[in-house]
């Protein structure tokens, strides 16, 4: 796992503007019977219609959507009690959690109460705003009180994910785990390590899934919770074991299971060596495990391990349970979450794990053959099919429980519902920046002395993406990094101009000067040629050198486009290379082409553009590239120059590439509206699928569109993606942002390992 600075995580929350979350109307506000409707006077209308029937506040408010993310910050991760202000970040980042892995909406709010029957009149007081409420970060025993009032008193959805989070997930851990090594849960001995309110939670749902309660002992910071102890509060009470063990070491002797949520190395691999045969141990303190992940595994061979870190096998993270969860509770509008709900995302969860694994998820942490197994016991975080599997699992145990006020009939239509929820979540940015890892390829950064180029490449070397190389003046980019505070240990640096250089300059002028002799360019003037940094970027690259160039930031991006076409080259069978964007919106992935290369463009070049976009689409995606070529004509409709070359275009793929799913040519609101495409042009060759690829007759109308939705806020882009050359060389603007340059170097990178696999 990447290394989180503190400047690194301040900068995150403070630019470009404080915190996470934002708030976005989701009603027309640009006339002023749009403000008549929103405001006085016609708000009074619904104002009447819930003072009737209060339930109608889920038909006339986004309360049905909305969960309070609340807290008093008594319990905050590993941080202790910080109070309500200094958790607020982990509250707004909770909340922006429900957002993107569940479509709703996460308000944070941060209670500056202590007392527990306090904070529950307060939170009470603030359940007609929110269809479901998360508690959050609460310290034991308070924690349970709270819960238990709160869930008593109030008709809505309320949970402590760090209780029952935690439990539901490593539930459904243990589940899978059991049936990997031939045991049965009624049968087990479980220690749990650890005696909080996670734990507790745990060991509850634990016995709801047949764990004998005399077949557990749990353990506290004094050591075994022991029925001589007169220390003990209720809730450990009903844990207290009458078994002559005392301690951690003599409870580990002979267990099947291991359950730790208390803190780092407090196990042993002597205490691992101790327990019963096919031994499972969960080891979940945060963020450091009970026992190094190495020295767990290199123990015995025969255990299943599981932490709560990314960067190992078997992440048991609440991320798999909450969102969905209340997913399924709010569209149920139940008014609790019961035991049958939690049950139920337990099994679904579980069942998750034993299917196929897509492409998608593999791609996303670039591993091939996930399969269900020691390694594999819970399906990964960035798993779309969470929310198709757990959220309706939850919603049918409401309603078989009784407690929903809303059912649902059309459950395909409910699956259908939940694809469109969650909007842009950059799922495609993510898989990319996981799959470049899979290569760390050698990556080029042409400006080496420019701050954004050089945190780029920092980042880069951080993440695990590529191995950046700066060209530049060694001691003035080391000063420039200095004054950023970015760490350029282990980062090569070229400098084109240096003596030290001068054996690969001659060696790429050599290989120029014998490719473009027939241009008048001799050995000397190549020489000279390699003094510029791009010239001497792409030979590196052409040369073997290194994998991907990437240049742009002070030169003007046409000329680097002619020369990158004169040094690397045109891929055979093309006559032409283009540009591409990626933009990642509410309604899917857009690709969008020729963005940034050829002015005006001819058929053949209109078709080479195509090509090269599907190519990259199959390249960079698992989905199939389904193409429009797009004018201000509709199939035939004009007759002017353009449209007819469009249309000309079309029938030339259509006799050339007759698998490939393009038609055209066509508006835009047609290739996007595939139902209103489909109704008004029946015979479209592409009916019935959704396109995601957007090739445009020229580039003015290309760039305006990306410039366009870039600055409308419709989404995160990749790009320009240069398509068609010989090798990875792509090109940046003189403004682009680090985020950007990074994106498009784990493009680049990918590029790189797909092009030449060796």
């Amino acid at each position: 796992m990447a290394k989180i600075t503190k400047e690194m995580a301040l900068d995150y929350h403070r630019y470009p503007r404080p915190g996470k979350t934002e708030v976005i109307p989701t009603k027309p506000y640009s006339s002023q019977q749009d403000l008549s409707l929103a405001y006085s006077p016609g708000v009074a209308y619904p104002c009447l219609e819930i003072k009737e029937n209060p339930d109608d506040s889920y038909l006339y408010t986004n309360r049905s959507n909305l969960v309070g993310v609340i807290s008093n910050g008594t319990a905050v991760l590993g941080l202790g009690n910080i109070g309500a202000e200094a958790g607020k970040p982990v509250m707004e980042g909770k909340a922006l959690l429900f957002k993107i892995f569940a479509g709703l909406d996460g308000f944070d709010i941060e209670i500056n109460e202590t007392d527990p029957d306090k904070f529950v009149e307060i939170v009470k007081a603030l359940v007609p705003t929110f269809g479901g409420i998360n508690l959050e970060d609460i310290k034991a025993p308070e924690c349970f009180h709270i819960e238990d009032r709160l869930k008593a008193e109030c008709d809505i959805p309320i949970m402590h994910d760090d209780q029952h989070g935690t439990a539901i997930i490593s539930a459904a851990g243990l589940i899978n785990a059991l049936e990997l090594q031939g045991k049965k849960a009624d049968e087990i001995r479980l220690v749990v390590n650890g005696a909080g309110a996670a734990a507790i939670a745990c060991a509850n749902l634990y016995i709801a899934l047949g764990v004998k309660p005399e077949n557990i002992v749990m353990c506290d910071s004094k050591g075994a919770i022991h029925v001589m102890r007169q220390d003990l509060n209720e809730r450990k009470r009903r844990f207290a074991t009458s078994r002559d063990v005392h301690t951690l070491a003599e409870a580990m002797a002979g267990a099947d299971v291991f359950l730790g949520l208390s803190v780092k190395d407090v196990l042993t691999p002597d205490m691992i060596q101790s327990m019963a045969p096919r031994p499972i141990v969960f080891a979940l303190a945060n963020p450091d495990p009970e026992i190094e992940y190495s020295l767990a595994m290199a123990s015995r061979d025969d255990l299943i391990f599981a932490t709560g870190r990314s960067d190992y096998p078997n992440q048991i993270n609440n991320v798999l349970g909450f969102p969905y969860i209340f997913r399924g509770a709010l569209d149920t509008r139940a008014t609790e979450i019961n035991e049958a709900m939690k049950l139920a995302a337990v099994y679904a969860i579980a069942s998750l794990a034993k299917e196929p694994v897509p492409t998608v998820v593999e791609k996303a942490y670039g591993q091939k053959g996930m399969e269900f197994g020691r390694n594999y016991i819970l399906p990964k975080p960035l798993d779309p099919r969470l929310l198709l599997t757990v959220a309706p699992a939850v919603a049918r145990a409401a309603i078989e429980s009784g407690v929903a006020r809303r059912k649902i009939d059309d459950w395909d239509e409910y699956h259908d519902s939940l694809t469109r929820v969650t909007g842009f979540d950059n799922k495609l940015t993510r898989g990319l920046l996981e799959e470049a890892k899979r290569y760390r390829k050698k990556v080029v950064f042409g400006e080496g002395n420019t701050d954004h180029t050089l945190l780029a490449a920092v980042d880069v070397k951080r993440q695990g993406i590529g191995e950046p190389v700066l060209l530049g003046n060694a001691e003035m980019i080391a000063v420039r990094a200095a004054r950023l505070g970015a760490d350029i240990s282990g980062i090569e640096i070229v400098n084109p101009r240096h003596d030290d250089s001068a054996p690969m300059r001659q060696e790429f002028a050599e290989k120029l000067a014998a490719r473009r002799h027939r241009q008048g360019v001799t050995v000397n003037e190549a020489v000279e040629l390699m003094y510029d940094r791009n010239y001497f970027g792409m030979m590196m690259v052409d040369s073997g050198y290194a994998d991907a160039f990437i240049a742009g930031a002070y030169a003007g991006s046409n000329r680097l486009q002619r020369l990158a076409g004169d040094v690397i080259g045109i891929r055979d069978g093309y006559k032409s290379f283009a540009s591409m964007h990626v933009i990642e919106t509410k309604r899917g992935t857009l690709f969008l082409a020729d963005t940034a290369t050829n002015e005006l463009n001819d058929e053949d070049t209109l078709i080479d553009v195509t090509r090269l976009a599907a190519s990259s689409v199959s390249k960079f995606t698992t989905d199939e590239p389904v193409i429009a070529l797009v004018s201000y004509s509709n199939f035939g409709s004009s007759h002017a120059p353009e449209s007819a070359k469009m249309h000309n275009v079309i029938d030339r793929l259509h006799a050339e590439e007759p698998t490939l799913a393009v038609d055209g040519e066509m508006q835009v609101n047609y290739a996007l509206n595939a139902p209103l495409r489909d109704r008004v042009f029946p015979f479209n060759r592409i009916k019935g699928k959704q396109v995601n690829t957007l090739v445009f007759p020229n580039l003015s109308a290309a760039n305006t569109a990306t410039r366009l939705l870039l600055e409308m806020g419709v989404g995160e882009s990749i790009g320009p993606i240069q398509m068609g050359l010989k090798r990875p060389v792509h090109f940046v603007k003189v403004d682009a942002p680090v985020r950007d340059i990074v994106n498009l170097a784990a493009v680049a990178v990918i590029d790189a390992a797909l092009s030449n696999p060796d």
